[in-house]
């Protein structure tokens, strides 16, 4: 009897092996399948939108169309920046249309609600537009990366740099969703290490019109720094209202802590010149990074941001991944994402850390003047070059249950 369970389970698990293969072998022979989930006309599309889903075209078309002897494909669509269309689109991506990597997003509502289908899908998703640093903290997962900034950085930087000198006290002005809660969690904890304090904060709805009484009761805080905890069109509003209605005087500092290129742009150098903030991306840092922005102006008509380079930088090298593992199996592709240093136009030997963090270099960046700038697009002077090790939330205060499990 003994014999006969022994050969029963070894019969069983024979099976259930080749069942497994079989499956495997079935997936492989489908193509391989890119989405990009964005906001396409939304308060955020001028810095992700049509720029993104152009930006993973490209990387598909750089890299020769076909992986594995089959034709990539690409799907793309609008979450509206509402969590529950964002995840209904995902999950029938994921489940029904054979999809392999969700790209971008562009929203940290969404991209969180995304990154935990993905884990529990063992599908891939590939943040490249939202900044919430949750992504590669308590919320990451093993099929998560996260390839451009994040609120750890535009808050670990200038924020610190100023408390040291003298700028102790902080008022915040946040938008009222993951995105700003995240960047002024961030923010409290660069002030505070630094020797600062934050004597209040406000919280506004996202892609809000009016400032006007969010910004008086900043002003009438006792803060020597008001800081803009928002991003997109919200910053860019609140920078034009604190100007219009000549708030803070000299005693007060408007920093805005995210400033992305068409930040920039929108106000315009008049209003924007001088301001020193943070940055991962800028089109102008090299020949090879003036080149992609060439050829991505030459399509789009305007110089790729910070979130179309992280898409293609992601694209890019989940393709190359997926070549050297020889196979589309999200398991094996993850691991050799993150074996296989990253390489393509602004990104030279970058390694992905066990959290999904794209260990890349950031930038300390200052707004040109009207006379300084030769062109359109020709804005940023670059101050500083940061290391990785330097931007990123250091392993060490990592609550990333891989990075425990590591540790462990």
């Amino acid at each position: 009897m003994d014999t006969t369970r022994t050969h029963r389970a070894r019969l069983a698990a024979a099976t259930a092996a080749l069942l497994t293969g079989l499956a495997a072998h079935a997936a492989d022979s489908d193509p391989v399948k890119i989405a990009v989930l964005t906001d396409m006309t939304g308060f955020l599309s001028s810095s992700l939108g049509p720029g993104s889903v152009d930006a993973a075209r490209m990387a598909i078309e750089d890299f020769g169309g076909q992986v594995l002897g089959k034709k990539i494909e690409f799907v793309s669509a609008d979450h509206q920046n509402k969590p529950d269309v964002g995840l209904a689109a995902a999950r029938k991506w994921y489940e029904s249309d054979g999809v392999d990597v969700i790209a971008d997003i562009g929203n940290s509502a969404v991209g969180l609600g995304v990154q935990e289908l993905a884990r529990n899908q063992k599908k891939l998703v590939f943040i490249a537009g939202a900044s919430s640093s949750v992504f590669t903290d308590k919320a990451c997962t093993p099929y998560g990366t996260q390839w451009s900034h994040d609120t750890y950085m535009f808050a670990s930087s200038l924020p610190a740099k100023l408390a040291r000198g003298g700028e102790k006290n902080w008022y915040f002005v946040t938008a009222d969703f993951a995105f700003g809660q995240a960047l002024e969690a961030d923010a409290t904890r660069a002030v505070n290490a630094a020797g600062g304090k934050v004597v209040g904060s406000v919280r506004h709805p996202p892609n809000s019109a009016d400032f006007s009484s969010f910004l008086m009761q900043a002003s009438s805080a006792k803060a020597n720094v008001v800081a803009l905890a928002n991003a997109i069109t919200d910053t860019t509003n609140s920078i034009k209202q604190w100007n219009e209605f000549q708030m803070g005087g000299k005693s007060q500092k408007l920093v805005a802590l995210t400033l992305l290129l068409n930040d920039v742009r929108a106000l315009g150098l008049p209003v924007a010149q001088g301001t020193v903030f943070s940055t991962v991306w800028y089109w102008d840092l090299d020949d090879k990074t003036r080149a992609f922005s060439k050829r991505f102006f030459e399509r789009n008509k305007f110089m790729p941001a910070e979130a179309h380079a992280g898409t293609y930088s992601a694209v890019y090298h989940y393709l190359q991944a997926v070549k050297a593992a020889g196979t589309k199996n999200a398991d094996a592709v993850r691991v050799k994402m993150r074996e296989l240093p990253v390489n393509d136009f602004y990104s030279d030997n970058v390694r992905i850390r066990e959290d999904g963090r794209v260990m890349r270099q950031t930038y300390i960046a200052q707004v040109k003047s009207p006379a300084e700038s030769k062109g359109p697009w020709d804005l940023y002077k670059i101050l500083e070059t940061v290391p990785a090790e330097q931007s990123w939330r250091p392993l060490s205060e990592s609550q990333c249950p891989l990075v425990a499990k590591k540790a462990g």
